[in-house]
């Protein structure tokens, strides 16, 4: 399947590893990811990093939307507004934390954010420790 950027460049196909439709396309965030980490170090905020990594994905063509709002539904009522780190490929939710360790609650917020949405799989990256934090959330 050929993605588009946001500039609308094709880029190049993204062949499934190991049976997953994602491996690929986290290999290639992760990358990035590994890729700001090791230009800038723990110790900025989540902002920092954010903008970083859109830079770092934008210059590798891979297709991105930051700060993507979705709207949370209860009851076919509107709850409210939420706005995602990234949403890469239309495939992947990133979040970015800058935080000492994981916590119960990080885990949670984003299986709400895949529940929400039909996205079925989320990185969360802590970029506030020696080396980059990494945990992948499937639905």
């Amino acid at each position: 399947m050929n993605h588009e950027n946001t500039k609308g460049e094709n880029t190049k196909k993204r062949e499934p590893i190991m049976g997953h439709e994602f491996e690929a396309l986290s290999g290639e965030i992760l990358e990035a990811a590994v890729a700001v980490h090791k230009a800038l170090g723990p110790g900025f905020l989540e902002s920092i990093y954010l903008k970083a990594l859109e830079v770092a994905l934008r210059h590798r063509n891979i297709p991105f939307e930051a700060q993507k709002e979705i709207r949370i539904f209860f009851e076919d009522a509107a709850g409210g507004l939420h706005r995602l780190d990234l949403v890469v490929a239309g495939e992947i939710i990133a979040e970015l934390k800058a935080v000492k360790v994981f916590e119960d609650i990080h885990y949670a917020t984003l299986k709400s954010y895949l529940k929400a949405t039909t996205i079925r799989v989320g990185l969360l990256l802590n970029f506030n420790a020696p080396t980059l934090v990494i945990k992948r959330v499937v639905l």
